[in-house]
């Protein structure tokens, strides 16, 4: 399926080899060749691709989960444990393997991508939206404010709060040398794929893991769709084409 947004960029949106092998090569930048793994079989993927230039620009997948009972077989739960989750009666969208060509300076395709999920989960009644939210490098210490703000202000609801399963972890809301954050420095440090989460009224757990494999630092994060603004919402909708 393509999708064409605000003129110049088209989406691409499905299951098809060729699809895949874009959103690989794209991966393979980011995330280190040989990208590929189980999940790719069972998702959906998205490529974003400038007309102008022929050029990838962004790439996510994403897995449709009937309700919280399928939780278990998501990408999260090899790192999380997500049984209070298996609870929520609505479908789960959970995105993953979130890239955008750093050399491709345009803030327009960050909100076209948002554009294309937010299309998927009004047509598909999705409840929640989750994913492993990274931070480039295993240096925690990068982004010290960042967690800080994390702990303060965006810590998951008891109800669905993500317990530990990986052995490798920075337990940040129990560390109480974290103190209050530097909100500038903060947003700084963020991830931008995890600021946009926020801003919906995303949360995430109470501790991060290490992929050592990745070279990254994540923290589930989780957006149920019935909290977020109703101004925010119209700011998703406006974009969709």
């Amino acid at each position: 399926m393509k999708q064409l947004l605000q003129n110049r960029y088209q989406v691409t949106f499905d299951r098809e080899p060729q699809t895949l092998a874009s959103a690989l090569r794209m991966r393979a930048v980011h995330f280190g060749a040989g990208d590929g793994d189980e999940f790719d079989s069972i998702s959906t993927h998205a490529v974003i691709t400038d007309q102008q230039t022929g050029q990838d620009v962004c790439t996510f997948r994403f897995l449709h989960l009937k309700t919280g009972a399928e939780i278990l077989r998501s990408y999260a739960a090899q790192y999380y444990d997500l049984q209070k989750m298996v609870e929520f009666p609505d479908p789960i969208m959970e995105i993953g393997r979130f890239c955008i060509d750093l050399e491709h300076v345009d803030p327009n395709v960050l909100r076209i991508a948002w554009a294309a999920i937010t299309r998927y989960v009004d047509a598909n009644e999705i409840g929640f939206l989750c994913g492993c939210s990274s931070f480039e490098g295993n240096d925690f210490t990068s982004y010290r404010q960042a967690f800080a703000l994390l702990k303060h202000r965006h810590l998951a609801p008891k109800k669905w709060q993500p317990l530990t399963k990986s052995s490798d972890v920075i337990a940040f809301a129990q560390d109480d040398t974290i103190q209050a954050p530097d909100i500038r420095q903060a947003n700084k440090q963020m991830p931008s794929l995890l600021r946009t989460y926020l801003s919906m009224g995303g949360w995430v757990s109470d501790h991060a893991v290490i992929d050592r494999a990745l070279s990254t630092i994540h923290v589930f994060t989780g957006v149920e769709i019935n909290t977020i603004p109703d101004a925010r919402k119209r700011l998703l909708r406006a974009n969709v084409a």
